[in-house]
């Protein structure tokens, strides 16, 4: 199974983020699929590969709660709410 989930950079209390589509098997910083955004939580930026983003969810990628939320304020999700409710 595929999910959406961050991947911890940077130094230690200047944490940032990328969006990536990985193996639900793999660890945090372990072998992505593809890099689809990324995420500054101290200056709260976000870029988000929405292209990307949408093809892994047309592929059955589970969104973690923490991604989700990020596509929520980006209203990407809007197509695919109905199904991510469900699970």
């Amino acid at each position: 199974m595929v999910k959406l989930r961050l991947k911890r950079y940077g130094r230690k209390q200047r944490a940032v983020y990328r969006i990536v589509a990985i193996d639900v098997r793999s660890r945090r910083e372990g072998r992505d699929l593809g890099k689809v955004g990324f995420y500054d939580p101290i200056t709260n930026q976000t870029y988000l590969n929405v292209p990307a983003i949408l093809y892994f969810l047309e592929k059955g990628a589970q969104p973690t709660e923490t991604v989700q939320d990020i596509l929520k304020k980006a209203e990407i999700l809007k197509k695919f709410l109905p199904k991510l409710n469900k699970i």
